[in-house]
C-alpha cells in the first residue's frame, strides 16, 4: 500500500526544516505557507475494494493536528457518497514547527532573528541563509552580535584579541567562533576594514586588524667567530628582529629535526635554522637571505620534498642536503614508512631530486618509503658538509 500515511507528511516537513526553508521564511516573510504537501491517495479501485482499509486511512489523517486536509466527493454504487482526502496543507510556520517537534527550536530561532533585526539588521540574510547553525549558536549569539558590533566601532584596532573588552567576551571566545565570526563580519564591516588577502581562521587578527603573536624563529650561530655578545648559540628572535639582523654568514642550513638542529656541527660562515615544516613566510622579511646559500635538510619522502618545494618559492636558490639517492640506499636498514604521502607535481625540484620523488609517490621503491633524518649516522653528516665547496 502507497498511500500518503501521517508519517510521510511529517518526513515532507522534516526536510523543509533540514533544509533550513522552514526556519528561514520566519526570516524573510516569504511564500512558504501555505504549503501543499505531496498527497498520493487510494485509487478508485482501491476504495472499492478495499474501503475499510480506506476508512481508516481517512481517519489517521484527518486526526492530524496541524495539518488542514483537503476533501473531495466519491460516489460508490454500494458505498454512497463519502468524503475523501484530495489534498493535504501546513497552513502556517507555526503548524509546520509543532507537526515535527520542533515548536521550541522555532521560537528561539524567532527570538534571534528579532534579536538581530534590532542590533545588526545586515545579519538577517546569513540567519535566512544558515539557520540552523544560528540555532546551534543560540546560546552565543547574543555575544556573538556584541563583537560584531564592537568591530564596527573599532575597525582594524591594532590591539590584542586579550584587550577587547565586552562584558562576558573572552579573548578565547572569540578565538574558539573565528569561523563564524568571519562570516558575520565579513558581510557587516566595510572593504576597507578588512584585509582579504588573509584568509582561513589561522589569519583572522590579520584580516580584521588586530595584533597577532610575532612569528618567532630559532637559529644557531654555527662560527664561533660570529657568536652574538657571547649568547649562548641556540637563540629565538620574533621575525622583525631576525630580518634585521644581517650576519655576516655565506650559509644557512635549515633543518626539520630538534636534535639534528642542537648537534649541527660548527661551519664557518654559517647558521643553522629550525625548520617549521609548511611555512617559510616568516623568513621572506630577511632580505639578507638571498645573498646567502640556502641548504635544506629534509626527511626523504614525499613531504620532505614538497616542504623544499616551497621553501624555494621563496628563495629559488635553495639546495637540498642529505635528500639524495646515495644516501637513502646507504641507510636502507633504517627505512620507516610515511604516513599520508603527498602526490602532487612539484615544479621546483631539480631533476635528481624530481627522479627521487616521483619513485617515492609512484612507491617504485618500497610502499610509502620513508628516510627520516635522526636515521642518518653524525659522521655521515659530517661527511656532507665537509664536502661542501
Amino acid at each position: 500500500m502507497t498511500w500518503t500515511r501521517p508519517a510521510d507528511l511529517r518526513a515532507q516537513v522534516r526536510k523543509l526544516w533540514d533544509r533550513g526553508e522552514l526556519l528561514g521564511d520566519l526570516v524573510t516573510g516569504g511564500s512558504l505557507f501555505p504549503k501543499r504537501l505531496v498527497l498520493k491517495s487510494p485509487t478508485s479501485a482501491e476504495m472499492a475494494d478495499r474501503f475499510d482499509d480506506v476508512r481508516a486511512w481517512i481517519a489517521e489523517l484527518r486526526a492530524m493536528p496541524y495539518c488542514r486536509v483537503e476533501m473531495r466527493e466519491f460516489r460508490h454504487r454500494i458505498f454512497g457518497t463519502n468524503a475523501v482526502p484530495q489534498e493535504a496543507w501546513i497552513d502556517t510556520v507555526e503548524d509546520a514547527a509543532a507537526l515535527i517537534g520542533k515548536r521550541k527550536d522555532a521560537a528561539r530561532f524567532t527570538t534571534l532573528v528579532d534579536m538581530t533585526r534590532k542590533r545588526e539588521p545586515k545579519l538577517l540574510d546569513w540567519l535566512a541563509r544558515r539557520p540552523l547553525r544560528a540555532l546551534e549558536l543560540a546560546d552565543e549569539w547574543e555575544l556573538l552580535l556584541a563583537i560584531v558590533a564592537w568591530l564596527e566601532n573599532h575597525q582594524r584596532p591594532e590591539v590584542y584579541l586579550r584587550q577587547v573588552d565586552i562584558p562576558g567576551v573572552h579573548s578565547k571566545f572569540i578565538e574558539a567562533h573565528r569561523g563564524v565570526l568571519m562570516e558575520l563580519l565579513d558581510l557587516v564591516l566595510p572593504p576597507e576594514a578588512i584585509d582579504q588577502t588573509a584568509s582561513g581562521v589561522s589569519q583572522f587578527a590579520r584580516r580584521y586588524g588586530f595584533r597577532d603573536k610575532p612569528a618567532r624563529i630559532r637559529f644557531r650561530v654555527l662560527d664561533p667567530e660570529h657568536s652574538l655578545l657571547g649568547l649562548a648559540q641556540d637563540i629565538t628572535l620574533d621575525a622583525e628582529s631576525f630580518a634585521r639582523l644581517d650576519l655576516p654568514v655565506a650559509r644557512v642550513f635549515i633543518t626539520e629535526n630538534e636534535i639534528n638542529f642542537l648537534a649541527f656541527p660548527r661551519v664557518k660562515n654559517s647558521l643553522a635554522i629550525f625548520g617549521a615544516g609548511y611555512g617559510f613566510e616568516m623568513l621572506a622579511r630577511a632580505e639578507w637571505l638571498s645573498r646567502c646559500r640556502i641548504h635544506y635538510w629534509g626527511d626523504i619522502d614525499t613531504h620532505g620534498f614538497a616542504i623544499l618545494d616551497q621553501l624555494r618559492g621563496l628563495f629559488c636558490h635553495a639546495e637540498s642536503i642529505l635528500m639524495d639517492r646515495d644516501t637513502l640506499q646507504t641507510f636502507e636498514p633504517l627505512w620507516g614508512e610515511e604516513g599520508k604521502q603527498t602526490l602532487r607535481d612539484l615544479s621546483r625540484l631539480n631533476p635528481e631530486e624530481a627522479a627521487l620523488y616521483d619513485d617515492l609517490r609512484d612507491n617504485r621503491i618500497r610502499k610509502n618509503l620513508r628516510l627520516e633524518q635522526e636515521a642518518i649516522s653524525f659522521g655521515y653528516v659530517e661527511s656532507a658538509l665537509s664536502a661542501l665547496t
